[in-house]
């Protein structure tokens, strides 16, 4: 059977890849500590599950509206208008299947092929596939440790062109932890108003902020970039989610409706129940997301003091999210019995195999200095983890 260019053409998620391969090894009995999933290791909250059964139980099982449930998307309305300043009638929100699914519908309906898209390296990797998958051209703009991974006005205006349509933020970011700055905000703001540039600002990460750190929603700062964002958000990081598959996002009436009609023709309402769930998560108790937080804290904090007592890494304290994203460069050209390490893909290899520790290689996210661990696992496993990681490295000549 012959496959279309576009189904051809696609990668497979790194992340997704590294995760089932150890798991695959944990099920064949091979003790695997995987840093590469970005999943909370605890459970979801028991208000949450328990709203989801009292669902069931009522008979909360059927089609709902595609965009979501009323009362849900009141909730998001409610919670970014409390926690981002931003005010948005219900019915500039659509509810979807996980904030990869919102993506996905926001770069459809907003992109297609001659459009150039903006994206910041260090880079989640969905955002290339999706914007290539439309037909349009990813333009990647690098930044790196010198900025704290924070993308800048100066870096933007390098990459606009004729063609250049839409731009795509990720704070806190995925890989990375980096939190932008105001300031670099209200820079990247007036110039997107400018230049008449659609953002796609997602915030998935943004209740994972540490210490002095704030998250800005960039369509907060002003009303004209507000009529050019998308602010996409999503349950799964925050509230411990992930297979609830539950992402909204709220933006300009037209966008919406646009990304409502795709949905439509796609996979119709997120599943009723979890709609229900998500509604618990928003309204219901939020002891269960600080304590969250504050555990991440003391992770991050280990996990990157760890990492810089190895020689060769060095790795920045990030300000979100739950993933450090170690330089490991200084590692390459070392061999172990006559394996060379020449980049992250072959350090990744070989701390699976010596180590049987899981890593995503940068080279994923567009950096292929680096290396990236998620730290939503146990101080247990990290400090297993880690060990296992000093004692590979020391191999290596």
């Amino acid at each position: 059977m012959r496959l279309s260019q576009r189904a051809s053409a696609i990668k497979p998620s790194s992340t997704l890849e590294i995760t089932t391969l150890a798991k695959k090894m944990r099920a064949e009995g091979i003790d695997v500590i995987g840093f590469g999933a970005g999943e909370p290791d605890f459970d979801t909250p028991s208000n949450v599950k328990e709203a989801a059964i009292r669902a069931i139980q009522e008979g909360f099982t059927k089609y709902t509206p595609v965009p979501g449930i009323d009362e849900l998307r009141a909730a998001i309305a409610k919670k970014l208008e409390k926690d981002n300043n931003l005010v948005y009638r219900p019915s500039e929100v659509i509810v979807s299947c996980g904030a990869k699914h919102v993506l996905f519908n926001a770069i459809m309906a907003l992109f297609e092929e001659g459009d150039e898209v903006i994206v910041a390296s260090p880079y989640w990797e969905t955002f290339l596939e999706q914007i290539q998958l439309m037909g349009a051209t990813p333009v990647i703009v690098q930044t790196d440790e010198s900025t704290d991974f924070q993308v800048t006005r100066e870096l933007l205006e390098t990459a606009i062109t004729k063609k250049t349509k839409g731009l795509i933020l990720n704070t806190p970011c995925n890989p990375t932890g980096a939190v932008i700055n105001r300031e670099h905000l209200k820079a990247i703001a007036d110039l997107a108003v400018e230049k008449n540039i659609y953002v796609i600002s997602d915030e998935t990460y943004e209740k994972l902020v540490y210490e002095d750190a704030e998250h800005v929603s960039i369509a907060s700062l002003n009303p004209e970039i507000k009529e050019l964002t998308l602010t996409v958000g999503a349950l799964s990081k925050s509230y411990s989610m992930t297979g609830w598959r539950i992402g909204y996002a709220a933006g300009p009436a037209e966008v919406i409706k646009a990304m409502v009609n795709l949905q439509s023709q796609s996979t119709s309402n997120p599943t009723s129940i979890a709609q229900k769930a998500a509604l618990e998560a928003l309204t219901g108790p939020q002891e269960a997301l600080s304590e969250m937080r504050l555990e991440f804290l003391k992770r991050r904090n280990y996990i990157v003091q760890e990492l810089n007592t190895i020689p060769g890494v060095s790795c920045l304290k990030p300000k979100g999210a739950f993933y450090v994203f170690p330089k490991v460069s200084g590692l390459y050209g070392r061999t172990y019995q006559g394996r060379i390490i020449s980049n992250s893909k072959d350090l990744a290899s070989y701390l699976l195999t010596e180590a049987r520790v899981a890593v995503v290689p940068g080279s994923a996210f567009g950096s292929d200095q680096h290396i990236r661990l998620s730290y939503a696992l146990s101080m247990e496993h990290i400090w297993e983890g880690l060990h296992r990681m000093k004692e590979a490295i020391g191999k290596l000549l």
